[in-house]
């Protein structure tokens, strides 16, 4: 059957700035953990990979700050983040099984966006302190503490990562795929095409693409590994790898 020019119908959701800072933030996170659980396999002992995974995915977080200040309307915080009535609002029509349909983030979606980045950005801050087992390398700041504290820093690294980040994942993902075959809402799909179909949205009917939207991602880019890159030496810190 030939499909209806309603089902056909797609409004644009995300910029292609975000969608690449989410699929690129997943593969660092992967690769992160697999540069530190095989570096012996690898023959990185100095764990260089993995603190370039580190660093990389700091410099990403800053800028999704920056992008949620400048981007395009779905990925600017003050689009999608609601006080907690708001979130408690929307769980309980949820539940009723009423609850609206979202173009960016809904309510819950956006409190778990910015749970899932303030556990990224703890595990790198905690990785900058950090020192290895074996005491062959450290994060860029380790000299700035004590030994306790850098053995504490790991300890709250690897925990965070393997107890706060991963089921927080999990619950991620599984949410995800519920919305696509309970509410038939394509949340992955959008992720990569960056539209939706066109539908009655709670927030907007289309997303409002910022201006020159790689020229603008690429300047906070620059902006985010100077804030990165440039903090750590002001503080004292070493960046060689």
């Amino acid at each position: 059957m030939a499909e209806t020019p309603h089902e056909t119908a797609r409004t644009r959701a995300w910029d292609l700035p975000t969608r690449l800072f989410h699929w690129t933030l997943v593969l660092l996170v992967v690769s992160a953990w697999a540069s530190f659980e095989f570096a012996e396999d690898l023959g990185d002992v100095t764990l260089v990979w993995h603190r370039i995974n580190g660093l990389t995915i700091l410099t990403l977080l800053v800028w999704r700050v920056l992008w949620g200040l400048w981007g395009s309307s779905t990925a600017r915080f003050a689009s999608f983040v609601r006080p907690p009535s708001a979130v408690l609002a929307y769980a309980h029509s949820l539940l009723a099984g009423r609850g609206p349909r979202y173009l960016g983030h809904n309510p819950l979606g956006a409190l778990m966006v910015l749970v899932l980045l303030a556990t990224l950005g703890t595990i790198a801050g905690f990785g900058l302190f950090a020192t290895d087992d074996n005491d062959l390398v450290g994060g860029p700041l380790y000299r700035l503490v004590g030994e306790q504290q850098n053995v504490r820093a790991a300890r709250l690294h690897g925990f965070v990562f393997h107890f706060v980040l991963l089921p927080l994942l999990l619950l991620h993902v599984t949410v995800n795929v519920l919305y696509s075959l309970v509410k038939k809402e394509p949340l992955i799909g959008a992720m990569i095409s960056g539209t939706k179909p066109a539908a009655p949205y709670a927030d907007a009917p289309e997303a409002t693409l910022a201006s020159h939207p790689l020229p603008r991602a690429l300047a906070c880019l620059a902006a985010a590994a100077v804030i990165v890159l440039g903090g750590i030496l002001a503080l004292g810190g070493r960046l060689a790898l």
